[in-house]
C-alpha cells in the first residue's frame, strides 16, 4: 500500500505522466486493463494472490506490445525473479529503493522509473502517459538501413556494451557462439549486484562458451565471455602472463558503473584495431566515447538496429555520431560476428 502511494505521487508530480489505475494484486490489475487502457504498466514482482510474473505472463497472452517495467527488490530472490520476467516478456525493471529516508526513496523513484516510461513511450502523443501502478503502444521503430564494411584487421576481441532490454539480446546472441570461438569476449551490461551474478549463471546455462562474471585477475581466453559485476568498473590489462581484468570503483560514468566507455577504452587502448565492438539495446549515451576510442585505433564498430532494440538510445547514440561502421538487426548479429571472426 505504502509502496503504491509513493509511486503514484512521485509519478502524479511529473505532468507528463499521468496515473490511471492503481491494483492491489495482479487479478485486480487483470479486470482493470481493459477498462483504463494504460500506455505502460509498472508490475511488482512480490504480490498477493497473483503474482508479478502469473500477471505479467497473462498480460503477454493478451497484449505482446504494452511496456511492462518489474519492480523488484534487490536481492538474490528479486533478482532470479526479475530475470525470469525479463525472459517471460518484461520490458524492463527499477529495483526498489534500499533505504529508510523517505525523501531519497522518492528520488530514486524519479531518477529510475520515470525515465524508462518515458523513453518506452517516446513517440506516443504529446498527452500524459497513462501509467498503471502495481500491478502497472510499443514505441514505433524505423528499420535502420545496415552499411556493409570490409573488417579492416584480424578480430582478437569481442566488446559488447548494453542496457535496457539487455539479458534478451545477449540471449539471443551468445548461445549461438561454438563452444571453439576463437576470440575472448567482455561485456558491460548495466546491471546493480546481484543481478549480474545471475545473469551470467543463466548465460552459462544456456551456451556452449563458458560465461562468467568478471573479477580482478580474471584471464581473457578464447571462448570466455566475462560480464562486468554490478557497481564496479570492468578494465583489461596486460601482464607478464597475458591479458587481465581488473575492476574498480572510480566514480560512475553517463551515471553508469559499471560503464561501457570505461571498458571500451581499455579494450582500444591493448587491442586497437583487432577491436570488435557492439552497442545494443539501451537507453542514454553510455558507449559513444568509448566506441569513439575504437574508431581513432581502427578498431569496428557495430550497433543494433532501432527496429530490434527495446531503446534505441546507445546504438542510436553511435549511429548518429557517425561512428558505426554497421547498424545490424538483432537476429542476424551472432551470424555475423562468426563470420568475421
Amino acid at each position: 500500500m505504502l509502496a503504491r502511494r509513493m509511486i503514484s505521487n512521485v509519478l502524479e508530480a511529473d505532468p507528463a505522466l499521468c496515473v490511471i489505475g492503481v491494483a492491489a494484486n495482479g487479478k485486480i490489475a487483470l479486470a482493470k486493463l481493459a477498462q483504463v487502457k494504460p500506455d505502460v504498466v509498472i508490475l511488482d514482482v512480490a504480490m498477493p494472490e497473483m503474482d508479478g510474473l502469473e500477471t505479467l505472463a497473462a498480460i503477454r497472452q493478451q497484449d505482446h506490445q504494452l511496456p511492462v517495467i518489474m519492480y523488484s527488490i534487490l536481492t538474490e530472490r528479486g533478482a532470479a525473479a526479475t530475470l525470469d520476467a525479463l525472459s517471460l516478456g518484461a520490458t524492463d525493471y527499477v529495483t526498489k529503493p534500499q533505504t529508510k529516508s523517505k525523501q531519497e526513496a522518492l528520488e530514486h523513484i524519479q531518477e529510475h522509473l520515470i525515465p524508462k516510461i518515458k523513453a518506452f513511450c517516446a513517440n506516443s502523443p504529446s498527452t500524459p502517459v497513462k501509467a498503471g501502478v502495481e500491478p502497472f503502444p510499443g514505441t514505433s521503430l524505423k528499420h535502420q538501413t545496415v552499411t556493409v564494411s570490409d573488417v579492416k584487421s584480424q578480430i582478437k576481441i569481442l566488446a559488447i556494451g548494453v542496457s535496457t532490454g539487455g539479458p534478451k539480446a545477449l540471449e539471443a546472441i551468445l548461445p549461438q557462439f561454438p563452444a571453439n570461438f576463437p576470440i575472448p569476449i567482455v561485456i558491460v551490461q548495466h546491471m546493480p549486484p546481484v543481478f549480474t551474478t545471475r545473469l551470467a549463471e543463466r548465460l552459462a546455462q544456456k551456451c556452449q562458451i563458458k560465461v562468467a562474471e568478471g573479477y580482478t585477475l580474471g584471464q581473457l581466453e578464447p571462448g570466455l565471455a566475462w560480464i562486468a559485476p554490478g557497481d564496479y568498473h570492468l578494465i583489461i590489462e596486460r601482464n607478464g602472463t597475458g591479458v587481465h581484468l581488473r575492476t574498480h570503483q572510480d566514480a560512475p560514468e553517463n551515471s553508469c558503473r559499471p560503464a561501457v566507455d570505461v571498458l571500451f577504452r581499455s579494450v582500444a587502448k591493448l587491442y586497437g584495431a583487432n577491436t570488435l565492438a557492439i552497442i545494443l539495446t539501451g537507453m542514454g549515451q553510455d558507449g559513444r566515447l568509448g566506441c569513439e576510442c575504437i574508431r581513432q585505433v581502427g578498431g569496428q564498430v557495430w550497433v543494433q538496429d532501432e527496429a530490434t532494440s527495446v531503446v534505441w538510445g546507445m546504438p542510436g547514440m553511435v549511429a548518429n555520431s557517425g561512428l558505426a561502421d554497421r547498424v545490424i538487426p538483432l537476429p542476424d548479429i551472432a551470424a555475423e560476428i562468426i563470420r568475421c571472426v
